[in-house]
């Protein structure tokens, strides 16, 4: 009976339980099981540890991703860049690291248009943050403009970006309204940062050109910031859909079969409504 879970903590929160047990009923596969553990950095490696072979793969989310490049068995070039990894997948009885949030943003983009460099800016310097500079250099952006907190704590970022071969200009931006002109600019915005942390964005927009915002906070939905762009004309990219194609590529990795999108997205609109 093949197995799969999704570790991190807290995390009952979940939507990733929907989208996986969707994509293996789409596929007839019966048999597997995926389930939602509650699992901090302390309890990983003993988790670890203990799984037979049944165990396909796992889901990492936080506090879990960084100390997964520390435990498995190998590490994709691209978790490695990138600095954190969400996924583990079996192969031949070891772990295998990689990072399927980087290609679920780029699905998301391309999925509303996005395929080539533009004038991009990144909101936010965390984990998600560095996914999402590896994303824009797969779409051809190599020098974003960041707007961070407090560029102290944009040392992680940094090294990120260097492994990366990215080159952005980090600016002090998230507390500053002079600051967001160069936001409202963008043809391309990212915001990774949490629930609220953008919402001065939205008091007095001034969006100029129509462009694209991703999101990556998809509850509360809409967040301030993508209802003001939504009502200029941006197009509109939230963390639903990041999460579901990054869960795709985690599906297609862990089953070696085709990910079933469509279903899966049905299933996890329908969970995010309720």
């Amino acid at each position: 009976m093949p197995r799969a879970a999704v570790l991190g903590s807290p995390i009952g929160h979940s939507l990733s339980p929907v989208l996986h047990l969707a994509a293996y009923d789409a596929l007839g596969l019966a048999d597997w099981r995926y389930q939602a553990v509650d699992c901090d950095e302390h309890r990983l490696r003993p988790f670890l540890t203990a799984l037979d072979e049944e165990w396909a793969g796992l889901s990492l989310t936080m506090p879990l991703k960084r100390l997964a490049l520390e435990l498995a068995d190998e590490v994709s070039p691209l978790a490695a860049a990138v600095g954190a990894a969400n996924t583990f997948v079996r192969v031949e009885g070891r772990w295998y690291a990689d990072n399927t949030d980087v290609g679920g943003m780029v699905d998301a983009l391309r999925e509303v248009g996005v395929t080539g460099p533009m004038r991009t800016v990144l909101l936010g310097a965390g984990g998600t943050a560095q996914a999402a500079l590896a994303a824009l250099r797969e779409l051809g952006v190599t020098e974003p403009v960041v707007l961070v907190r407090d560029l102290s704590r944009a040392g992680e970022l940094q090294a990120a970006a260097s492994r990366l071969d990215v080159h952005p200009q980090i600016r002090v931006g998230l507390t500053d309204p002079v600051a967001y002109q160069v936001a409202y600019r963008a043809e391309l915005l990212i915001s990774t940062v949490p629930a609220g942390a953008a919402d001065q964005l939205a008091l007095h927009p001034q969006w100029t050109d129509k462009g694209t915002l991703l999101d990556v906070v998809y509850h509360p939905w809409p967040t301030p910031i993508a209802a003001s762009a939504a009502r200029c004309g941006w197009r509109i990219v939230s963390g639903i859909d990041m999460l579901l194609y990054q869960a795709a590529r985690q599906v297609s990795a862990m089953t070696h079969r085709g990910a079933p999108v469509e279903a899966m997205r049905g299933a996890l609109l329908s969970a995010a409504t309720r």
